[in-house]
């Protein structure tokens, strides 16, 4: 029978352990490892409460994004955003999330930087059979003209 070693390495026999399969790879790759194995046993335990919660983990969240438009290839605008958020699931599974920050722009033509706007998301979805899925979102932002513009997008997700 296999057993999982450190790092997922397998092995078929019952009685290898890290040491026997590490006498070769010397001291320098071994304390790397043993280091590795260490930062991997952090990021694990820190995970443990998210993974033990389920999938319908709801609370904030931090999102940083950067979108670019490339008509024909070349780079023609792009925009920095950093949203902060909160996400939850209704009783009756409706996903839904919404979060606002700031964003600013930038254009290529005049190699310039927009004032700093402030944007925000509001989406949800629902799960409708175990492989299709429909969600929706609003994006708004502020302008410089004082305006809000609006987008939106709607759609449906098949899982093979």
């Amino acid at each position: 029978m296999a057993q999982l070693l450190p790092l997922g390495l397998f092995s078929s026999k019952p009685n290898e352990n890290m040491s026997s399969s590490l006498s070769s790879a010397g001291i320098n790759s071994a304390s790397k490892l043993r280091k590795q194995m260490f930062k991997t046993s952090i990021a694990a335990l820190a995970a443990a409460p998210l993974l033990a919660s389920g999938a319908a983990f709801a609370g904030p969240y931090v999102n940083v994004e950067a979108n670019g438009s490339y008509p024909d290839g070349e780079y023609t605008s792009g925009a920095l955003e950093f949203q902060l958020g909160y996400e939850g699931e209704t009783p009756g599974g409706l996903g839904w999330y919404a979060s606002v920050g700031p964003t600013v722009t930038h254009t290529e033509a005049t190699d310039d930087y927009g004032d700093v706007e402030i944007a925000g998301y509001l989406g949800a979805s629902k799960q409708i059979t175990e492989k299709v899925g429909l969600y929706g979102e609003i994006y708004g932002v502020t302008t410089a003209a004082e305006d809000i513009d609006f987008s939106g997008k709607l759609g449906a997700k098949y899982t093979f």
